[in-house]
């Protein structure tokens, strides 16, 4: 092999080189800083580039995807004097390559940096038992801040999220008591409405039946004053009515006769009654003279006819 050769497969291989280092393909989602003679040129994005060989150089590569960045746990101290380990994650995205390039030296470690002072700064200004509560806002807060302080980066967060808040051992145990405590009290309360609502029940249900049993005897009441009422005006009648025959039978012939000896029985009758049931009794001064009690009572039935009879005329 002469010389010549040799020259031709070497320059060849120096063009390859030279063709390689000169052709870019940049991914998608991707960016390249392109450096010529050691000053900021242009940016590639997604596709084929050609570079100027010996001149253009790749400074700096960057995804233009979102990025999680795990926050290490770093000890935080409540403002009720509690050390508390947080951890957290930090969501980044690249928006300007170029600021990203010459802005900061490590943007991913600056932002780590700001979140976790502002995370001890928030921390600070909170009890214990706030922190648990204030997750969102704490995340609102640190995602603020750095959001701030990497805009000249050319980086922007979009999220924090924290994943965990670790209280000392002796705190937990303290916690885990309260909490404990406050569910035997919701138990213990839980308890007492549900008696309470009981009783109410059977309160109430008592007083309707009570109710219901008043309505019934005031019904029955009513019924029956409405039967003796009834039974009083159908007496009443009858005895009317048995009155106006008896005044009609007197004053047909034979009538007071037979009014007079029925009167005389019954006096006999009674008297007889009474004799019997008394050891003693004060006799009228007029007991023989029946003729004359006859009379008198003969006296009112007439009376009594007369009545009925300007009645009937009326």
């Amino acid at each position: 092999m002469d010389a010549l050769t040799i020259l031709l497969i070497i320059s060849g291989v120096v063009l390859f080189i030279i063709l390689i280092r000169s052709l870019r393909i940049v991914p998608q989602k991707s960016a390249f800083i392109i450096e010529r003679l050691g000053k900021y040129s242009k940016t590639l994005e997604a596709g084929f580039h050609l570079l100027v060989p010996f001149f253009d150089r790749v400074a700096y590569t960057h995804s233009l995807k979102e990025i999680a960045i795990d926050v290490e746990s770093q000890t935080c101290i409540t403002r009720d004097n509690v050390s508390v380990e947080v951890d957290g994650i930090l969501y980044i995205q690249i928006i300007d390559p170029v600021k990203a390039s010459y802005g900061i030296e490590n943007y991913k470690y600056a932002s780590i940096q700001i979140a976790q002072t502002t995370m001890r700064s928030v921390m600070g200004k909170m009890d214990l038992d706030k922190t648990f509560e204030e997750r969102d806002n704490i995340n609102s807060v640190i995602v603020l801040a750095v959001d701030q302080a990497s805009d000249p980066w050319g980086v922007k967060v979009t999220r924090y999220e924290i994943k965990n808040i670790v209280p000392p051992q002796s705190i937990k145990d303290a916690m885990e008591k309260q909490m404990r405590a406050e569910r035997e009290k919701r138990a213990v309360i839980a308890e007492s409405e549900g008696e309470r609502q009981a009783n109410i029940n059977q309160a109430d249900g008592e007083r309707q039946a009570v109710i219901a049993r008043s309505e019934g005897e005031k019904i029955r009441k009513i019924n029956e004053a409405e039967g003796k009422a009834a039974e009083i005006e159908k007496i009443a009648t009858a005895t009317a009515y048995g009155l106006k025959e008896i005044a009609r039978v007197i004053a047909d012939k034979g009538g007071a006769d037979a009014v007079n000896l029925r009167i005389a029985e019954q006096y006999i009758q009674e008297f007889g009654k009474l004799a019997g049931k008394n050891n003693s009794m004060i006799l009228p001064a007029n007991l023989t003279d029946i003729s004359s009690i006859i009379a008198t009572a003969t006296s009112v039935v007439k009376k009594m006819n007369k009545d009925s009879s300007g009645e009937s005329a009326g």
